[in-house]
């Protein structure tokens, strides 16, 4: 766990949040500012500040990752219309919170391009 890492404090439950989904491995709630009708981020439980600190050791992780989005979604209600998933990558990448994360967006029609 990382001191200041909101996701971390969310995560060991010092910091009250919806849980939306859980796991050993990943935890997901809603975004306190959505960008759509359904904004839920998904997180590794364990601390991983960015995609740049991963190695070949986090191969079963992310895998597990994209495995439970799709039950994410499912149990949200916007699998069937479709979904985007959003990984932001340090600051010029949009990252605002430095745990790894990715933002599950759905229930309206998604532009392109994103940003």
């Amino acid at each position: 766990m990382q001191q200041d890492c909101i996701f971390c404090k969310i995560i060991n439950r010092e910091i009250p949040s919806e849980v939306f989904y859980e796991d050993e491995h990943v935890l997901a709630f809603p975004d306190i500012n959505p960008a759509a009708p359904v904004h839920i981020l998904v997180i590794p439980k364990r601390h991983i500040s960015n995609l740049t600190e991963i190695g070949s050791d986090d191969t079963a992780l992310l895998g597990h990752i994209m495995t439970v989005i799709p039950k994410i979604a499912a149990k949200a209600g916007i699998a069937e219309d479709g979904f985007r998933i959003v990984i932001n990558t340090k600051d010029n990448g949009g990252q605002t919170v430095h745990h790894l994360h990715c933002h599950l967006l759905g229930g309206r029609f998604m532009e392109w391009p994103p940003g």
